[in-house]
């Protein structure tokens, strides 16, 4: 009787979601049929207009697959699970679209909704930006506020204003992941850690409460050069000394007493910013600049997503006839199998790959990494491919993004060069593995696991204790893993074993210094490697393409018609918040997603052999 009531519970709210979702996608399609007839909605740019680079959410090198109408309602509502994304191709394009448009006439940086970016994606935009001013068009940047990673943008304006009461936030580089020892013996789940590499501290999280000195010294060395160069780029910009950064707090403190506790005159007096304006003063020298909107009631702009789809067709038009530079993008956690957009499959890269490799116009190709790596198994099953197309005559070039480290450098490794930013987060060459039991915790709910096998080898199961002998076995494998990323990477650069061990141990590296030690070839961003990837292959001209996981009919069809702007608009809610609400719930979002990140995490464990070639402490705040 209990049984049925639950079936009939379930099949109920079940029909009504699906109710609801149909009713919803009905209403969608006659907003398109609606907005059909319409043209009160048209995007156009007037002459003279600013360009309001609203940049918004994370910049990443691939938008993580979400389902695009799941996506719309969260976007209508004002409401989603994951933080925005925003592809950094994306920016580039607009900003040298927007060079050489003659209806553009100022940029302005609007970056209040930018969330943290590493220091190569700042730089990809900062190089457009210094495109665009070379054109002597201006750039003002305006901000209540400036995180770090806001701030190196907003520094490549030709004036910075903020808010009278706004604040600063260059604070420098540091990473204080998340320890789980207690936690997981509260829970008493046994942790069974199988390792090689003295600076292999991906594990630590799982077996101590806090950084080990190994892991904090290989830290400080490539997070100390990540901040020189960030001080080096902002000093230059902005006409001061590196001196002029507070590195300690006494020193901030002299200053912020000078400016009597204003952290906007504090920025004023030190240089960081140009002037300290409210947002009418500015909105009055924008209209100053370029005139009114046709509302008369503020200036001429475009915003970043609304010239975006102005430039880019909704599908893009690939030249049956040239000859392609194809690029496949590996960003996210390597696990096995297949996963979507966002996360590197094994075989789902693979078979991008492939792909590439079975296209007859396909010439030469570049694997984008933006990984911290993941499965052993499945790293090498994409450089198993990598070297698949390499026997074909298409020569691969690594292109670094980010973090490009462990499994990340296993799947470069194969490639004809390795190209990385000076900024880019390599190395970590190491193993290990993993294997939890939870035999103590089902004990202590009365629960246990007992029987017969007909061999030793037979009945493992995390329900019970692990045998001795089968974690010695455990850690045989990682040992020769080891070896074999060892082996891997110096057959791949001409050194030796020896030499690769030395520079190995799971050390992480910037890849300034990577280039050094022979890790990288050659300093340079996406653009680059394309270029060398075409030389390699004597093309002269050529056509680039991205080689992209294929979308379902059904997901095609929802994603045209979501992407008419007339049904954006339509299902736009106004999400105007106080400033301080607004930014208080994002400091929570922050906290909370980045506790969820940490646990579910650990569903990307899944190498059939429990090996992973992975950098946990790549992350940096």
């Amino acid at each position: 009787m209990i049984k049925k009531f639950f079936i009939g519970l379930w099949d109920t709210l079940n029909f009504s979601r699906r109710l609801i979702v149909n009713f919803l996608f009905l209403f969608i399609v006659i907003a398109v049929i609606v907005a059909a007839g319409s043209d009160e909605d048209e995007i156009i740019v007037e002459p003279g207009s600013a360009l309001v680079l609203n940049i918004s959410g994370l910049i990443v090198e691939q938008k993580t697959y979400v389902d695009p109408f799941e996506a719309a309602v969260s976007d209508s509502m004002g409401k989603s699970d994951e933080p925005p994304e925003i592809l950094l191709d994306d920016i580039i394009d607009v900003i040298d679209s927007a060079a050489t448009d003659d209806r553009i006439k100022v940029m302005v940086l609007d970056l209040r909704n930018m969330r943290n970016a590493h220091l190569n994606k700042l730089k990809e935009v900062s190089n457009a930006l210094n495109r665009f001013k070379a054109t002597e068009k201006q750039i003002i940047a305006t901000g209540d506020y400036y995180s770090q990673a806001q701030y190196y943008l907003a520094a490549h304006a030709n004036e910075v204003s903020m808010h009278p009461y706004g604040w600063m936030g260059v604070e420098g580089y540091a990473m204080y992941p998340m320890y789980f020892k207690d936690a997981i013996e509260k829970l008493s789940v046994t942790q069974h850690i199988f390792r090689v590499g003295t600076y292999k501290s991906a594990v630590e999280p799982f077996i101590r409460n806090d950084m080990s000195e190994p892991a904090k010294s290989s830290a400080q060395a490539w997070l100390g050069a990540l901040w020189f160069e960030y001080k080096t780029d902002i000093a230059t910009l902005r006409g001061f000394d590196v001196e002029n950064f507070d590195e300690k707090m006494d020193d901030f403190l002299v200053k912020f007493k000078t400016a009597k506790g204003d952290s906007g005159q504090y920025a004023l007096d030190n240089g960081w910013v140009d002037s300290l304006k409210t947002k009418e003063e500015v909105r009055q020298q924008l209209i100053a600049l370029v005139g009114k909107d046709v509302k008369g009631k503020s200036f001429k702009r475009i915003s970043l997503k609304d010239y975006l789809s102005i430039i880019k067709p909704p599908i893009p038009f690939v030249n049956p006839l040239t000859e392609k530079v194809a690029v496949v993008v590996a960003k996210g956690n390597i696990v096995d199998g297949k996963r979507k957009a966002g996360q590197i499959g094994g075989d789902s890269t693979a078979a991008l790959l492939r792909k590439a490799r079975l296209d007859e116009k396909v010439k030469a190709v570049v694997l984008r990494i933006d990984s911290g790596g993941g499965s052993m198994f499945a790293s090498e099953v994409i450089r198993a491919e990598v070297l698949a197309l390499k026997d074909a005559g298409k020569p691969v070039i690594a292109s670094m993004s980010s973090v490009a480290a462990s499994g990340g450098y296993w799947i470069a490794s194969a490639a004809n060069e390795i190209w990385a930013a000076p900024s880019t987060i390599t190395g970590s060459i190491g193993i290990f593995g993993t294997v939890m039991t939870f035999d103590k915790s089902l004990a202590k709910l009365g629960v246990y696991s007992d029987g017969v096998s007909t061999t030793e080898m037979a009945g493992f199961s995390p329900m019970r204790e692990l045998n001795p002998q089968l974690g010695e076995m455990i850690q045989m494998s990682i040992e020769r893993g080891y070896e074999r990323f060892l082996t891997i990477v110096a057959e791949a650069r001409g050194l030796t074993i020896e030499e690769v061990d030395a520079i190995a141990q799971g050390r992480v590296w910037i890849a300034s210094k990577a280039k050094e030690l022979g890790l990288v070839d050659k300093l340079g961003n996406k653009q680059d490697a394309i270029e060398a990837a075409a030389k390699l292959a004597s093309l002269e001209y050529y056509d680039v393409i991205t080689v992209e996981q294929d979308l379902s009919t059904k997901d095609k069809f929802i994603q045209e018609l979501l992407s008419n702007a007339h049904v954006q608009s339509f299902l736009e809610i106004d999400q105007n918040k106080d400033v301080f609400e607004a930014g208080l719930q994002s400091q929570i979002n922050s906290v909370i997603y980045k506790l969820q990140s940490e646990v579910s995490s650990l569903k990307d464990y899944n190498d059939p052999n429990a090996v992973y070639a992975r950098c946990l402490v790549c992350n940096i705040q």
